[in-house]
């Protein structure tokens, strides 16, 4: 089958989100050809370039989200339309979708914005649908005018806004909101609405693909959305880290005002909404995200957990060894992982002050580099600091040179030359964040058979799965405590360490993870095939273009993720017809049927549409 992969900010630039996933999932589905649509989040990220892609990938656009150049902006379109009647139209429908989000509703109450109205409030489906018709609307409009960058950055839709800020029913933060505030949260939604202004969207575009899988929220599903609405094209969308949630993190952190950032919790609460009700099929990479998805909307029949697929291969020897590796040091405390506030290195470094008091000869290894930004530059050169101040050098006489406990290193030193080598040398992994989605660096020590300790945060407990220790948040005295207890018990690490590597070669390997997406996309294209004329270059009819699973009712595929609870599990070809079912040599077929010729694999098309 055609996939369109549709990314926001990683895949196939060399930086970025979800890169490495990505090239895994099409490198593992060679039998597919994939067209990739990629929005990219800076100029730096652009002028790094794209990483190798396979031949499956047929071809790739981008567009950016990032720029402000208005003359670049503009050359995709006419400000809002040529004539009386397509201003009138934008008038409209711009109205409705501001009025949708002053409002608030379904986005705001389930995100947690402030959804104090102050008056007569609209029930949140009215605000979903005034929201869903106004986006329609918008893209309609677009298409016809060639684009509403422009439009969406003019003087009219700052009235709109404000306008709708000022009724009745508004959201008591909005209604205070300054022409500041209104401008700061226009410019922001014109650039999560900027998809709207692409021209992808024709029959030999997103139109000509059999599915579009978007690989997270916001931004980066709109254009699925957009396939789906005008050429019935099923969207699936998969969520590692929950858009929504990052935005609500990065509104936080940044320097908006009150107005500013209730307005955007409505509008993105409000997308999030729309594309859970849109996807055919929605993926989270675990129950944190997947609680997220429900609360804002997502209907629980259309959501399968499928864990993010690492690769094990370059752990084997570690763990394979366990703690019998020359280089492992029992007494040794191993943190991995981006340097900034949200991984709380501070209450780790305190709770090492007391780990160290109760077992002699500890040493706590902190391995990674700081995240982009002053900020993390900023915490690290603090860790650095409060390190020296708690640990001074110890020597074991006047004439010895002094070795202090805590050391800061990165992956490619000397003495951390690979990252196996970093997670071979420590006795016990520690975690001690107070943000976290999906903890990759215990799913790498998992992979290694260390023995973990944890805080509860994010996806660890669903991770570790019973075969680590986890404590509270900002709680040294707790992470001392647990970290002492693993020090001292060495077989018990041992115990630990081997039924965490059993985890996770079952759960988080690339293989489960490629398995688990190819059943669902022959799934989603069998119950919703997109109905085209199907013909080849020479216009001739293609047979077999439609699966003829298709048309036999009821759910033929083997159903994706455990089990419901007290359910026995389904036997191996349960669910598929008799033609269907893998046979005793472990053969028979994907149901697919023979794939539609596609374009040149080789040839790669790159060039921004907005």
């Amino acid at each position: 089958m055609r996939v369109g992969l549709l990314t926001e900010g990683g895949y196939p630039y060399v930086s970025g989100e979800a890169r490495l996933w990505c090239d895994r999932l099409v490198r593992g589905l060679g039998q597919h050809e994939f067209d990739v649509y990629a929005l990219s989040r800076s100029e730096r990220q652009e002028a790094q370039g794209w990483v190798a892609l396979p031949p499956q990938v047929g071809r790739v656009r981008t567009a950016p989200l990032w720029t402000v150049d208005d003359d670049a902006l503009c050359a995709a379109g006419p400000r809002g339309g040529r004539g009386r009647r397509a201003r009138r139209r934008f008038a409209d429908c711009l109205g409705d979708l501001a009025q949708a989000v002053c409002a608030g509703g379904a986005g705001a109450a389930a995100a947690g914005a402030e959804g104090d109205t102050g008056g007569a409030r609209p029930r949140p489906a009215e605000v979903a649908d005034r929201f869903s018709n106004a986006l329609y609307g918008l893209a309609e409009l677009a298409r016809d005018e060639g684009g509403l960058v422009a439009a969406l950055r003019s003087e009219t839709a700052v009235r709109a806004l404000e306008r709708a800020c000022r009724a009745p029913g508004a959201l008591r933060a909005a209604r205070t909101a300054r022409v500041p505030d209104l401008l700061a949260a226009a410019g922001l939604m014109e650039r999560a609405l900027r998809p709207l202004s692409l021209d992808w969207y024709t029959a030999d575009g997103l139109g000509a693909v059999d599915l579009c899988h978007a690989t997270s929220g916001g931004p980066a599903a709109l254009p699925g959305l957009l396939a789906r609405h005008f050429a019935g094209v099923p969207l699936l969308v998969t969520e590692y880290g929950v858009q929504l949630r990052a935005h609500y993190l990065a509104a936080g952190e940044g320097d908006l005002s009150a107005p500013a950032r209730a307005l955007l919790a409505s509008f993105h609460g409000l997308l999030a909404a729309e594309v859970y009700r849109g996807a055919t099929v929605i993926t989270p990479g675990n129950t944190h995200a997947r609680r997220w998805q429900e609360r804002c909307g997502a209907d629980r029949d259309r959501l399968r957990t499928v864990y993010p697929g690492m690769e094990s291969g370059r752990f084997a020897r570690i763990g394979e060894e366990g703690y019998d590796g020359a280089a492992a040091d029992p007494r040794t405390l191993l943190w991995v992982g981006r340097i900034e506030p949200a991984k709380d290195l501070i209450s780790l470094l305190h709770a090492f002050a007391e780990i160290r008091g109760r077992v002699p000869g500890a040493r706590l290894r902190i391995v990674g580099a700081p995240a982009e930004g002053a900020e993390s530059l900023a915490y690290l050169a603090h860790c650095r600091s409060l390190a020296a101040q708690l640990f001074p050098d110890e020597a074991d006489g006047v004439h010895a040179v002094g070795d202090n406990p805590v050391s800061f290193e990165e992956i490619g030193g000397p003495d951390v030359p690979d990252l196996a080598d970093a997670y071979a040398a420590g006795g016990v992994v520690v975690l001690s964040s107070v943000v976290e989605g999906f903890p990759i660096s215990l799913v790498e020590a998992m992979f290694c058979g260390r023995a973990t300790v944890s805080t509860d945060v994010g996806a660890v407990v669903e991770v570790i799965g019973g075969t680590g220790l986890v404590v509270p948040p900002r709680n040294p005295r707790a992470l001392a405590e647990a970290c002492v207890a693993l020090l001292r018990d060495p077989e018990r690490c041992a115990r630990l360490g081997a039924a965490a590597r059993a985890r996770a070669l079952e759960l988080f390997t690339v293989e489960q993870n490629t398995a688990a997406f190819r059943g669902i996309y022959l799934e989603i294209v069998s119950h919703c095939p997109v109905r085209r004329d199907a013909v080849d270059e020479a216009g001739e009819p293609v047979p077999f273009a439609h699966p003829a699973e298709a048309h036999v009712p009821g759910r033929w595929t083997v159903a994706v993720g455990p089990p419901a609870a007290g359910a026995e599990p389904a036997a191996e070809g349960a669910g598929l017809p008799s033609w269907a079912a893998p046979d005793e040599a472990g053969g028979g077929t994907d149901g697919a049927g023979p794939r539609p010729q596609g374009i040149d694999v080789r040839k790669q098309l790159k060039g921004a549409a907005v």
